[in-house]
């Protein structure tokens, strides 16, 4: 009897739970519906021309100097590097950098990490007309 009691009860807390007003009541505004969106729209100035021709590259500068120019307007130079600088740059072996590392790094004599079979497989793979590529693993 006991048993059919307390059924009973959590029938009618669970069936309360689905009531649409009371205790349970969930009048939430709609997070989405608070604010209008704007409208995309283009920026008036984006100082992008069509390239000319013969006319020199606008990233001929390094990214330093533009974002000196951008701070402190056009014609600033970068200071030179400061002792700590220097050493630290000196001390990483930053300017005894190879040049031609982009040459050796497929030499068959460079050392690799193995990546295993199926990245061998793929890099393998005969190169298609834009057919789906598929590679056969365990096998």
């Amino acid at each position: 009897m006991k048993v059919q009691i307390f059924a009973a009860t959590a029938l009618a807390f669970a069936l309360s739970a689905c009531a649409g007003g009371g205790v349970f009541n969930r009048n939430a505004p709609d997070e989405f519906a608070i604010s209008r969106q704007a409208p995309l729209v283009v920026p008036p100035d984006f100082n992008l021309a069509p390239p000319k021709p013969g006319a020199p590259r606008p990233l001929a500068t390094t990214s330093q100097q533009q974002a000196l120019e951008a701070l402190f307007g056009p014609g600033v130079a970068a200071p030179p590097p400061s002792p700590s600088e220097q050493n630290l740059l000196e001390r990483s072996g930053a300017e005894r950098r190879d040049p031609s590392a982009r040459s050796t790094a497929g030499d068959p004599d460079t050392s690799v990490v193995d990546k295993g079979a199926l990245t061998k497989q793929i890099l393998d793979a005969p190169a298609g007309a834009g057919e789906v590529a598929q590679v056969t693993v365990g096998g």
